[in-house]
């Protein structure tokens, strides 16, 4: 009985603990929610929303569609990159902004404002690259033509005569560099190189890379089913948390991969291991088989689900009526 009356005012106490912590969360959250509806860009989005629920129709719904799939590929281009973690950063200072008004914390709040008000130009020199990239994918997916071979048999073909090159260089620990375009335009480093404009073998491929020849410094440019370049100077990674013992053509194939899709082969002139970049990531230790099931599953896929371009189906229009007046 006694131990009862002892733990009895303990549980009190704890309740009115739990009551007190209740109260002042549930008056924080209050606060916040007040302070959130009284800035002007939500009070502006609320408007519109509840606008558009009033009178709402097809347009409406069609509109809201377009905004939604806009984030939607938004998200997913910078998915996986430097900017997605811009993008959790920034949400962050989101929340904390009305948090730090609602605390009057008002040295806290007028440092999260202002880094919010300049952090808008620092994204678009910070993340020029990633932007650049964003805007080159828009525009390639549109009008450009899609440098991936159309027929499977030729495109086996073509990665085969690849494979034999890359598989007999690495056993003899020959560096090299070979860049497969595809969907965005490789003009600028082409132009870099030797153009050659060759049928893609694994012979021709192993003496453009053998050791103290004039070419086997660069990068070799593939396009379709030819080799269009060779000596090619590709930009490097700014990408510091890399490998720091990776070498500079596995620098360079991070640093192509990121500005652009193209496929990136690199056989270590050291250790002779294949390696594949392809949008900014470098993964490493190929064997041939694997790296030939790993490049027709990206290159089948991106063909497929991409279809044509607009620049394609004026191409093939042009084409039918030329036949048509012929």
């Amino acid at each position: 009985m006694r131990e009862c009356i002892i733990t009895l005012p303990r549980i009190c106490k704890t309740e009115k603990k739990s009551f007190k912590m209740y109260l002042i969360i549930r008056f924080l959250l209050y606060n916040l929610i007040v302070t959130v509806m009284e800035v002007k860009f939500v009070q502006e989005l609320i408007m519109i929303f509840t606008n558009s629920l009033k009178d709402i129709s097809i347009w409406s719904i069609i509109d809201i569609l377009i905004v939604a799939f806009i984030f939607y590929r938004g998200y997913i281009l910078i998915k996986e990159t430097r900017a997605e973690q811009l993008l959790k950063g920034v949400i962050l200072l989101l929340i904390l902004i009305p948090i730090s008004y609602v605390l009057r914390l008002q040295m806290l709040n007028f440092i999260l404002t202002k880094t919010l008000t300049i952090g808008v130009l620092s994204i678009i020199i910070i993340f020029q690259p990633e932007i650049r990239r964003a805007l080159e994918h828009i525009g390639s997916t549109a009008f450009d033509d899609f440098h991936v071979i159309q027929d499977d048999q030729k495109l086996e073909e073509v990665i085969d005569q690849l494979i034999i090159a890359v598989e007999d260089m690495a056993e003899t620990k020959t560096g090299a560099l070979i860049a497969i375009e595809q969907g965005t335009g490789l003009a600028e480093i082409i132009s870099t190189g030797t153009q050659l404009d060759a049928v893609i073998t694994s012979a021709l491929i192993e003496n453009i890379f053998f050791k103290n020849t004039p070419l086997h410094d660069g990068a070799t440019i593939i396009r379709n089913d030819r080799i269009v370049s060779a000596g090619c100077v590709l930009p490097l990674t700014n990408n510091n948390t890399i490998n720091k013992k990776l070498g500079t053509r596995h620098r360079a194939a991070i640093g192509l991969s990121e500005i652009s899709d193209a496929l990136v082969i690199v056989v270590s002139e050291e250790t002779g291991a294949i390696s594949l970049a392809v949008k900014g990531r470098l993964t490493r230790n190929y064997d041939g088989k694997k790296l030939k099931n790993i490049l027709l599953k990206v290159m089948r896929n991106r063909r497929d689900k991409r279809g044509k371009t607009y620049g394609e189906k004026v191409k093939i229009c042009l084409k039918k009526l030329k036949e048509r007046i012929s």
